[in-house]
């Protein structure tokens, strides 16, 4: 009996939609909009925030690294000051590693040669668009990088200063399409490298690829690219994770010896944690989200009293059929439910068209930014909510007025 009441309730509500049809497709189409917007920009940050932890899980886990700067701002006072670090130089890089001892822990020396460098194969040569980074054995396995072909360096290969190199994934998409590269012979500023591996594509990072670059032994690509003032950047992986904020204290106490500071002095260089640099611009991303909820609600508050309005002149216009109704034996719950039914038909209409349109834009906004693109199923859900709670709270008035009607009254209205 309660289902056929319900199917009975459920025919009435469309037949209601389809002699109101205007009315209804402008209302839903306020409801999306909202739901668009909120859904659209919900599935950006998404991808957003993919696209992020993809780009810096390169960093490899459990690391940190040891700069010029924390990316920071140091207060003095009420005024902030601009605080000029030395850089790394390469004996202090040396100097912490050879003193640095902590367990579990292996560090490596690294620095960008060029940004700019041409490489040669036989008669080809790529544009000048090549970074060029001088590193040590350890290098990839702190960063996170692996190899889709070959090997890494060995400690053989630093130490000898061996002309080996390993490039990225473009090579094998360029100057080194339609051959194994493995074993080429490939020319750096005339300097002759053998490929021992290809790393694994990665793709770019705020529009820098990760996939032109060429990795060789650090003391060849400090004789090779001569500039003053080179920057070196030291990284440090702990193998077991419950020790990492130690070793961070032991790193920092050894990088204060090495650079000789008194008790009183602050640090003049900077320590990264990877899982503190993600979670710092993911926080940012945290931003969006909380703006894009803002615009849908600012949105859906607006549909929510368009829904309610059209509900209110509903019950007005079919006065007289409520009347007959309640003369015929309807329960008040009955002609409630009839139109909170209709409510919610035309609530989860405008929030699935917003999902559909929301989805879309969302989805040609991250592929148009290249971010990693995943089906927001946060945001969906949280779409059929806002949409749900939009309809009770706009249909809950609409037909308790219904309800309440006095049939005798209801009857005589024209």
């Amino acid at each position: 009996m309660m289902l056929k009441l319900f199917k009975e309730n459920i025919r009435i509500a469309f037949g209601s939609i389809r002699t109101q049809l205007l009315r209804t497709v402008l209302t839903v189409m306020i409801i999306a909009i909202g739901i668009t917007a909120l859904v659209s920009i919900l599935t950006v940050v998404s991808a957003l925030e993919n696209t992020i932890s993809a780009d810096f899980a390169s960093m490899g886990a459990n690391t940190f690294n040891l700069k010029q700067y924390e990316n920071t701002t140091r207060r003095q006072g009420r005024d902030e000051r601009e605080i000029i670090n030395p850089i790394i130089s390469y004996p202090e890089a040396v100097a912490f590693k050879n003193k640095y001892s902590y367990p579990f822990t292996e560090t490596s020396l690294s620095f960008t040669a060029t940004s700019a460098a041409e490489v040669k194969f036989e008669s080809s040569k790529t544009d000048p668009e090549n970074s060029i980074v001088g590193v040590d054995e350890f290098f990839m396995t702190n960063s996170g990088l692996e190899t889709s072909a070959g090997r890494n360096f060995t400690g053989f290969d630093i130490d000898n200063n061996a002309y080996v190199c390993v490039v990225g994934s473009d090579f094998e998409k360029g100057l080194l399409k339609d051959v194994n590269p493995i074993d080429k012979i490939i020319s750096i500023r005339g300097a002759k490298f053998r490929v021992i591996g290809v790393l694994k594509e990665k793709g770019s990072t705020f529009g820098n690829s990760q996939d032109l670059r060429v990795l060789i032994p650090i003391q060849l690509a400090r004789s090779i690219f001569t500039a003053p003032n080179i920057n070196y950047t030291v990284s440090v992986m702990v193998s077991k994770k419950e020790l990492l904020d130690q070793a961070i204290d032991n790193a920092n106490s050894t990088m204060r010896r090495v650079r000789k500071l008194s008790p009183v002095e602050d640090n003049n260089f900077g320590i990264v944690r990877s899982d503190d640099l993600i979670n710092r611009i993911l926080g940012i991303t945290q931003y969006l989200g909380l703006a894009s909820w803002l615009i849908g609600i600012i949105t859906v508050l607006g549909s929510s009293i368009a829904l309610m309005n059209i509900m209110i002149v509903s019950v007005t216009e079919r006065t007289r059929e409520i009347g007959v109704r309640k003369a015929l034996g309807a329960k008040k719950t009955t002609i409630a439910i009839q139109f909170f039914i209709e409510t919610m038909l035309i609530g989860q209409f405008g929030g699935l068209v917003g999902i559909i349109f929301g989805i879309l834009i969302g989805y040609g906004i991250a592929t148009a930014m290249d971010f990693a693109f995943v089906i927001p199923w946060g945001a969906i859900m949280a779409a059929f909510i806002t949409s749900f709670i939009v309809a009770i709270a706009s249909g809950l008035y609409p037909a308790i007025k219904a309800a309440v009607l006095d049939p005798i009254e209801a009857l005589r209205y024209e």
